[in-house]
């Protein structure tokens, strides 16, 4: 190789280099919430980010709710290296106690997702949520004072609400989303260092608002409506997963989920519509933007 194509070759290994360090890294922490239990979303795209669990005993990792979010920035035109933590049924309280060291590192984002009733003991109490919430942002933005926290409030669920003798029972579909947003809404002031809230929740609420999701699976789902709820009116459907990816891609980069496009490439993987796909987009921007009024 003569000395001009060798340095030709020096420059671009430096560019590609340069460009590597660029790659913005993201954290997603959480529960069968965030790597899409019962869906399709679960082992999507588990090649585009890593599972810092390791394989399952089949062999298998998570891609879930952050390899949507993956391939939104791969469309987007953004750089992002995705990394997720995840263990089904517990909140922080479990990755703060016993996960704690795998995590320890400088992330530029970190996606807190906590258990579904924000206290499983104590279904509706942010207590546990607001302690964990502030030992994970105070331990994360130490080794990294840049680092952005973000909180994901989830959404209500059907199986607490609709049969007799659960917590919500009685109550409209919507009621347990605006709890959980509002445990978030008390953890987030607790930790000011955070750098904000995903409404997930409510933007399901808006979805079911609007007409374009079923409030309640267990009678049917009507015409011309998507199930926003698995089979057991617990965790999300692909539906449901998609728009908590739209409203985290939509919150943690400032993109417009809009901008995605009606033939956006996750939708088309899970079989959505484009009208389909664009009324998603449209009530996640419609979430953000009337958050960002506030």
């Amino acid at each position: 190789m003569g000395p001009l194509l060798r340095i030709a070759a020096a420059a671009a290994a430096v560019l590609l280099a340069a460009g590597a360090a660029e790659a913005r890294t993201i954290l997603f922490l959480g529960n069968s919430f965030t790597f899409g239990e019962l869906s399709a979303a679960k082992h999507y795209q588990t090649d585009t980010v890593t599972d810092l669990n390791g394989p399952d005993k089949s062999g298998r990792t998570l891609g879930g709710m952050p390899a949507i979010f993956k391939q939104f920035t791969v469309e987007a035109g953004l750089d992002y290296k995705v990394s997720l933590e995840t263990e089904p049924g517990m909140g922080l309280d479990f990755h703060y106690t016993r996960r704690l060291p795998l995590l320890d590192k400088a992330w530029d984002d970190v996606v807190l997702q906590s258990f579904s009733t924000l206290d499983a003991a104590h279904p509706g109490d942010p207590a546990l949520l607001t302690k964990y919430a502030s030992l994970f942002v105070d331990a994360l933005t130490a080794r990294n004072p840049q680092a952005k926290i973000w909180l994901d409030a989830t959404w209500s669920r059907a199986d607490l609400t609709y049969p007799a003798g659960k917590p919500w029972s009685g109550k409209p579909i919507q009621q347990m989303g605006k709890d959980v947003e509002a445990g978030y809404e008390a953890a987030l002031k607790a930790a000011p260092k955070a750098a904000g809230l995903i409404q997930t929740g409510l933007a399901w609420n808006r979805a079911i608002d609007t007409g374009f999701a079923d409030p309640n699976p267990y009678d049917g789902i009507g015409k011309d409506q998507i199930d926003l709820w698995a089979y057991e009116g617990y965790h999300a459907s692909t539906f449901g997963y998609y728009l908590e990816a739209l409203m985290v891609f939509g919150k943690v980069t400032g993109k417009d989920p809009l901008s995605l496009g009606d033939r956006e490439e996750v939708a088309g993987d899970f079989g959505f519509s484009p009208a389909q796909t664009h009324t998603l987009q449209q009530i996640a921007h419609d979430q953000l933007a009337a958050y960002a009024l506030k």
